[in-house]
């Protein structure tokens, strides 16, 4: 960990802190780009915009893929203050940023949160794979 990694982890809880004064979960994040510069930076306005999918590495993500070019996606760095969710690390991976720095682990934030109610959705599948596989077969050659 640098002192530049510091410094903006530091920009990152700021942001996180500006989200919850906002009335949004506490999270917040940003890019900087090939040369350590800070390029972007956002927080979660899943409550204010009314959307579940308004995480800050997410509107990131979204940002860096529409706005970079691959090589300098790939030479950008995250900062966030919370480890990235499941939605959220999907998005980067396939935004192309080249690293992700963050303050909480998903671990730290579930300790200093209630315990979850309710069971979650269920999933069932796999189902009508030689149906469902017509689709996406030679996409990805």
């Amino acid at each position: 960990m640098t002192h530049d990694d510091e410094r903006f982890l530091r920009r990152a809880i700021e942001l996180a802190g500006t989200a919850r004064a906002a009335g949004d979960p506490p999270f917040g994040s940003l890019l900087t780009g090939p040369d350590g510069s800070v390029i972007a930076e956002d927080r979660n306005t899943v409550l204010t915009d009314s959307d579940i999918t308004a995480h800050p590495e997410l509107k990131l993500a979204r940002w860096a893929a529409r706005e970079l070019d691959p090589e300098t996606a790939a030479a950008t760095t995250m900062y966030t203050s919370c480890q990235p969710c499941g939605m959220c690390a999907g998005a980067i991976e396939r935004s192309g940023l080249g690293r992700v720095v963050f303050a909480l682990s998903t671990e730290q934030l579930t300790g200093l949160k209630p315990p979850a109610t309710g069971a979650g959705a269920r999933q069932e599948g796999p189902a009508l794979f030689e149906e469902a596989r017509k689709a996406v077969e030679g996409y990805y050659l």
